[in-house]
């Protein structure tokens, strides 16, 4: 963060000074978990659903922390800021724990100021970029930071870190020699979209797809799109450098091109895309090649990602790469050389026995999932072998009605795709087994059981040689354990 006292803070979020004359200054990092303060840093007192933050105050200041940005007096040095109504604009999500609207208020607070430090920054030429989409927004993120990084110093959020906390908290890692600031906007609900980029206000926004996933919260895929498309309605005229980056595959995102001022610069596999992928091939592990095609040149990708659905977020962010500025050569360069960072996202490992773990177990969309199950039978039957794949699938979450029916035809999908293997976990995921159970003439080859202890239970009784395991499943069930224990057991080759 750009070094900013205690006075100046106060005086940005409309606080209090409490303990202090507001001069020690902040010049480290502003954290939430005291155990994370650098020297300097600046605490945030938030509170959880076990403890509070407001008790650690003290004990981060004595630990280096300049001050403590809280919702009232804590005993050390801090700006205490004023209360806020809970069912307000500041409160975009319900913190855990938050009963007395103290979270709402240091939230509300936070986002002021990541958005004078941003403004401050942007004024200094930083070049802020937001993804948003139902799915691959953390792939994309991360493949645009590298580009991105190949042209300047660049601040992108760690894993999913792309909500009310986690955007201020990283709009406010960069500073005066920050080029770009890559974030990544999340959404329950209408206005979501819209309140995050009040933080950070993006110039560069790109949307990726509209999906099924939190529609217990939407209700339906046009209202999913109405929030996403809150991004490209924040982004500045095309006078102005905005640009919006839409998926022409995906139509109701393609739409949104008539709701923004900003220019529209589509990407995907179809023709009329204005960067888009030709001759697409996927190696023996699911690694995706392509020409990246656009008005201004060609040139060769291998992605070191796996899965056929790469390809999209890598458009997506040489796309991104061009609209600031980067050649076409230097764009698929980047791609070709990007690594995966974020983990439990398609990784593929394989153990010292010849046993290939895919663990995407991060979280589960029903379009995520159909794809993982295609890379795992693209690995499966790499270099004309025929190894057994085991899809290891836990319960998707937030689809409201639809639980039922999605589920049963993940299920249906997995025979269809001639998986050798399904082992189902957790009695939220049922359907997924019976409709196994009832496409074609499988049998045994489905199996439901219980928890993540009984699928470890069953894959070291059966796993042989050679074979592939892909692991999925929503955030919520933790089923990366099954990956763990696998891995754990048997050694990376």
């Amino acid at each position: 963060m750009i070094e900013l006292s205690l006075a100046e803070i106060a005086e940005i979020v409309g606080g209090t000074l409490h303990g202090t004359d507001g001069s020690p200054k902040v010049t480290g990092t502003v954290e939430f978990d005291s155990r994370k303060l650098t020297e300097g840093g600046l605490f945030l007192a938030l509170p959880g659903e076990r403890v509070d933050g407001h008790d650690f105050a003290a004990r981060a200041v004595e630990a280096g922390a300049a001050g403590v940005l809280a919702a009232r007096p804590v005993g050390a040095p801090a700006v205490v800021v004023p209360p806020v109504a809970v069912d307000g604009p500041s409160r975009v999500y319900a913190l855990a724990g938050d009963t007395d609207g103290s979270g709402a208020a240091v939230l509300a607070a936070l986002a002021k100021l990541a958005r004078a430090v941003t403004d401050r920054l942007v004024a200094g030429g930083l070049l802020v970029v937001g993804v948003t989409g139902s799915a691959g927004k953390t792939s994309t993120k991360d493949l645009i930071a590298a580009l991105l990084s190949e042209r300047g110093a660049t601040v992108a959020p760690p894993g999913s870190f792309n909500n009310e906390v986690g955007l201020p908290w990283t709009a406010l890692r960069a500073d005066e020699e920050t080029g770009h600031l890559v974030l990544e906007l999340s959404a329950r609900g209408i206005g979501h979209v819209a309140a995050l980029c009040e933080v950070a206000p993006p110039k560069i926004g790109v949307v990726l797809n509209v999906g099924t996933q939190h529609m217990s919260e939407f209700g339906s895929q046009d209202v999913i799109a109405q929030a996403k498309g809150e991004l490209v309605e924040a982004l500045p005229p095309a006078g102005d450098g905005g640009v919006a980056v839409l998926n022409a595959d995906d139509h109701r995102v393609a739409a949104m091109a008539e709701r923004t001022k900003a220019r529209v610069l589509t990407f995907g596999t179809s023709a009329a895309a204005d960067v888009r992928a030709t001759d697409v091939v996927l190696d023996e592990q699911a690694r995706p090649g392509f020409r990246l095609v656009t008005e201004a040149g060609e040139a060769p990708v291998r992605l070191g990602l796996h899965g056929a659905h790469q390809v999209s977020n890598a458009l997506a962010a040489a796309a991104v790469a061009l609209a600031a500025g980067a050649t076409v050569e230097e764009a698929a360069a980047g791609l070709t050389h990007a690594k995966p960072v974020s983990g439990k996202r398609m990784a593929v490992t394989t153990r010292a026995d010849g046993v290939t773990v895919i663990d995407d177990s991060y979280n589960a969309s029903p379009e995520a999932v159909r794809e993982a199950l295609k890379s795992l039978m693209t690995i499966s039957r790499s270099a004309g072998a025929h190894r057994r794949s085991w899809a290891v699938l836990g319960p998707m979450a937030e689809l409201g009605e639809n639980h039922t029916r999605v589920h049963d035809e993940i299920g249906r999908l997995a025979v269809r795709l001639d998986v050798n293997r399904l082992v189902v976990v957790g009695a939220a995921a049922r359907p997924m087994h019976q409709g196994a159970s009832m496409e074609g003439s499988w049998g045994e080859e489905s199996v439901l059981v219980p928890d993540v202890d009984a699928a470890v239970a069953l894959l070291r009784d059966e796993l042989r040689e050679g074979d592939v395991v892909l692991v999925k499943a929503a955030n919520s069930q933790r089923l990366w354990r099954v990956a763990d224990a696998l891995l754990a057991e048997g050694g990376d080759a």
